[in-house]
């Protein structure tokens, strides 16, 4: 082996294999003379920018002067990307070729192996605060819960727990479009979190809720006739913030008269409860349960 070889296997001991003991690492093979190779060049970046403060760092190698360690990963063609954990190869990358397909590998990868990024240390810092933030909020005490989630957004603005919970605490307030500015901020990475979709779906539950002083109204037209699909339906948007149980019942009922009623509306609004209120709660099962012995029984 060469002066050059030797010094170029220590350098990717130091870039790559050292790293990946504690990162997942995304390895670019490339050259100078590979258009293919420009063009993905500023996808791989941007998403291991997205992706730093989870433990992914982006290590890119010239085939042209790197010719021992292509030939030892046998790069046969350029881009050719790989992720690389703890000294191995442990997936290939070549053909995510957009941001959205690399993101789905990555997340698929992030989720299976014991990988603790900047970002996932900061959450465990500040885990016992937000849980003491949605225990103030599930109490009612909506002030304070608002003062908690509004604290730790200072701390941890782009944690999806921390944005999910204070989008909620606005909510509650009546902070409407506040919550909907907040949500409407969330990195692209992070728009699938389930927090963040709970929160999504308690922003549209609050567009539901019909004027309080409507109750009475709709009350009289259900008891009249309780196969007014319309009444139902208001009815049950005026209670999900209040009374969820009798809400379910007033879907489920709609549902089971006609499921089709309106293109489905009532059990649209009923997983939107579902999803506001948390599905892994205990009362989203049991409804979930009755909801499917009246679409399946």
């Amino acid at each position: 082996m060469s002066a050059a070889d030797r010094e170029a296997v220590e350098l990717f001991k130091r870039d790559v294999i050292e790293p990946s003991m504690e990162a997942l690492v995304i390895l670019d093979f490339w050259a100078e003379w590979c258009g293919p190779c420009k063009q993905l060049t500023p996808v791989l970046e941007k998403v291991a920018a997205a992706y730093a403060g989870r433990g992914v760092k982006l290590v890119k190698v010239n085939v042209d002067e790197q010719k021992l360690i292509a030939a030892q990963f046998r790069v046969q063609s350029i881009p050719t990307v790989y992720a690389v954990f703890q000294g191995q190869l442990v997936a290939d990358l070549t053909s995510a070729r957009t941001e959205g397909a690399l993101g789905q590998i990555l997340d698929q990868l992030l989720r299976q192996l014991p990988i603790q990024g900047a970002d996932d240390q900061r959450h465990e810092d500040i885990v016992p605060l937000i849980t003491m933030g949605e225990e103030v909020l599930e109490s009612g005490d909506v002030e304070r819960a608002l003062s908690i989630f509004s604290q730790l957004t200072e701390l941890a603005p782009e944690d999806p727990a921390v944005i999910a919970g204070h989008a909620r605490a606005l909510i509650a307030a009546g902070q409407r479009e506040e919550a909907e500015t907040l949500l409407a901020s969330v990195p692209e990475d992070k728009a699938k979190d389930a927090g963040i979709a709970r929160a999504r779906a308690a922003l549209a539950l609050a567009g539901d809720t019909a004027p309080s002083d409507d109750l009475s109204a709709l009350r009289a037209r259900v008891a009249a006739n309780p196969d007014d699909q319309e009444a139902r339906y208001e009815l049950a948007g005026a209670l999900m913030t209040q009374d969820r149980d009798a809400a379910a019942d007033l879907l489920l009922g709609a549902i089971e008269r006609d499921r089709e009623w309106n293109e489905g509306a009532a059990r649209k609004r009923l997983l939107t409860l579902f999803e506001a209120t948390g599905l892994e709660d205990p009362w989203v099962a049991a409804q979930r349960r009755r909801l499917s012995a009246v679409l399946f029984g």
